[in-house]
């Protein structure tokens, strides 16, 4: 039970004891909480039917895992997060692109968890104890949550898996009594409180939750994967048996609490409120168990999310230990949660965030897979490492520690994305070149792709690593 010491440094091969095992229980375990099935909710806000509901979650999120599941493979290979990893490609200065998108991302999905998972427990605490809905109340259970959480994020990686494993089994049982409860009144039949498809008609409305609600599941990992494989070893497992692991955990972890969510919400008639609606038709025999649900998933979740913003924020100020960059996060995460409660709309708010971090992060998470693709998983780990150290040079220095062409490749893919993006606030002048369709993450990666295939040279680990090293990684 002692606190991790390890930030972004190099993991040696001694300490890297777990497992595809783990991978599929921590994807699966952190991803039973409330921040997670309320994407199954968004369809049905945004006035799709129960089957259209259905095949946009699922398509989507097959679609995003496997996008995203080959990442886990980089810091398999390098040790280290993929924020880090990502120097190769972007400059070991360069790399702070990607610590800074999944610093963004892990701190939306933090205060999201924090935030649904609270306000589902006041208001079972009011069915329960008719403890008064005030802004007193939020305020002390978004407190008690967010000190579960970083505890767990701060003790870091071990204490995390061990709580997975707990969950993973405890959360699954409590969700399998959760269709038990609302089976009864669970419907097929349109909601009509949603007020018609949110973009018009309806095949627009079907991509944009299959961006949305479902895409987006796996985007969330983009950066995150690289914090469980860099325990891997892959001298004791496979790259194919850890993109196995990977696949598999991050299409269960997210179809059952997303499904789960999409079979409450029309059972509930929760079109517009779904957290409240979800307690309200509870049977009160289940309150309890949603309770705890509420508490022990949203802890879980925001855990690992809270634990991946302290390596990001770490690995941007090198000279900060993970503990304390971890607290420091905390803090930020913990305001965006009182900001979220009081001064947003729940539905507008979080379609916004998806799409715009899925616009900006698919092109990174692009560039890294060619990158990877092109040096054959070969990386010089301690090349990787010169920022962290305060030093300079090796063979991942580029021009002052940064990649012009993978920097701009990037950005150009990312402006392109926010051009063609469609918010409920906003809409991006490339929509109309797409039939008013958002396709932003599908225009920002290729962008950001082919500008990157076009412009850089392949990366030069594998040409700088001795002959035996090569070998010996690739074999």
């Amino acid at each position: 039970m002692a606190i991790e010491q390890r930030g972004v440094d190099t993991i040696p091969d001694a300490e890297r004891t777990s497992g595809p095992r783990d991978l599929v229980t921590i994807l699966l375990g952190s991803n039973l909480c409330l921040g997670v099935i309320v994407f199954g909710w968004l369809p049905v806000s945004f006035g799709l039917g129960w089957w259209a509901s259905l095949t946009s979650v699922v398509a989507g999120t097959v679609v995003g895992t496997a996008l995203t599941a080959p990442l886990a493979l980089v810091s398999l290979r390098t040790g280290t997060n993929l924020s880090t990893s990502s120097g190769a490609q972007f400059g070991v200065r360069g790399r702070l692109v990607g610590s800074i998108v999944g610093l963004l991302l892990s701190l939306g999905y933090t205060a999201l968890t924090v935030w649904i998972g609270g306000d589902a427990m006041v208001a079972v605490a009011h069915r329960l104890f008719g403890l008064p809905v005030t802004g007193v109340a939020y305020g002390v259970v978004y407190a008690l949550l967010a000190a579960a959480t970083v505890v767990g994020a701060v003790y870091g990686y071990k204490v995390l898996l061990r709580l997975s494993r707990v969950l993973a089994i405890g959360m699954t049982a409590l969700l399998a009594l959760g269709v038990v409860a609302y089976a009864p009144d669970f419907t097929t039949a349109a909601l009509p409180d949603a007020g018609g498809y949110a973009l018009g008609s309806f095949w627009p409305t079907w991509l944009l939750s299959a961006v949305a609600a479902g895409l987006s599941g796996p985007i969330a990992f983009i950066t995150l994967l690289g914090d469980y494989t860099r325990y891997i070893s892959p001298e004791r497992h496979t790259p194919r048996a850890v993109l196995r692991a990977t696949w598999l955990g991050l299409i269960i972890g997210l179809l059952v609490p997303q499904l789960f969510g999409t079979f409450t919400a029309y059972a509930a008639r929760a079109a517009l409120d779904y957290a409240g609606g979800l307690v309200a038709a509870s049977p009160a025999w289940y309150l309890v168990p949603l309770l705890l649900a509420s508490c022990a998933g949203s802890v879980g979740n925001a855990g690992l999310m809270l634990y991946s913003m302290g390596l990001d924020l770490d690995a941007i100020l090198p000279k900060a230990s993970r503990a304390r960059a971890t607290y420091t996060v905390a803090v930020v995460a913990t305001v965006c949660v009182f900001v979220g409660h009081y001064a947003w709309e729940a539905q507008d708010a979080m379609t916004s965030f998806v799409l715009l971090l899925t616009a900006i992060g698919t092109p990174w998470a692009v560039i890294t897979l060619i990158g990877f693709a092109r040096c054959r998983g070969v990386y010089d780990a301690d090349a990787l490492q010169v920022f962290n150290r305060r030093s300079r040079g090796g063979v991942y220095w580029y021009r002052a520690g940064w990649n012009p062409r993978a920097t701009a490749a990037w950005a150009l893919g990312a402006a392109v994305g926010l051009l063609a993006v469609s918010l409920p606030s906003y809409e991006g002048p490339l929509l109309s070149l797409t039939g008013g369709v958002d396709c932003s993450f599908l225009l920002s990666g290729i962008v950001g792709g082919l500008v990157y295939l076009l412009v850089e040279r392949p990366a030069p680990a594998a040409a700088a690593l001795p002959e035996t090293e090569r070998e010996r990684v690739a074999g």
